[in-house]
């Protein structure tokens, strides 16, 4: 059984996410969503939200194509997350220039820890090239419209989550 390991924080889970999520699915038949936790980025969804809002999203994706996918929080290195969910492969999606840069680092680094876990990189769709984390949050905060880019979902949960402010 080929295991793929796709991490991230996924503060919150994206159409490029789950894009990256289904095309992943078609190299693999296990894939596991590392959830990472990471205390200095200071998440707006706890680690609880966005394993639900994963489990939720990737319980449709395995209907569909077959592939069992689960959500694995970590808060280890990558590569020891990948030896923990008995990963062969890292997938990483690309949008622009700058992530190649920043991926090809964490390769070289990986590699020197254990070269035995390949990385894999599938482009993101044309349409989602534009799509962070980061700005789906800050539209969210400020009253615009994210449904173009989180599913219906993610919507209602960035929706309930600003109401409270």
């Amino acid at each position: 059984m080929r295991t793929g390991l796709y991490p991230g924080t996924f503060d919150p889970m994206t159409l490029g996410h789950v894009d990256i999520i289904r095309r992943a699915c078609t190299l693999v038949d296990r894939l596991v969503i590392g959830v990472a936790i990471n205390r200095d980025k200071g998440p707006l969804f706890d680690l609880e939200e966005r394993v639900r809002m994963i489990e939720e999203e990737c319980a449709r994706l395995t209907r569909v194509n077959g592939t069992e996918i689960i959500a694995h929080p970590f808060e280890n290195l990558l590569i020891d997350c990948a030896h923990d969910v008995g990963a062969s492969m890292i997938i990483r999606g690309l949008r622009a220039v700058s992530d190649f840069e920043y991926e090809f680092q964490m390769v070289g680094m990986n590699r020197a820890l254990d070269d035995s876990v390949e990385t894999v990189f599938l482009m993101a769709d044309a349409k989602n090239q534009a799509i962070a984390s980061r700005l789906v949050k800050e539209i969210a905060r400020l009253g615009g419209d994210v449904s173009k880019f989180v599913t219906p979902t993610v919507d209602a949960a960035l929706r309930q989550k600003f109401a409270k402010d």
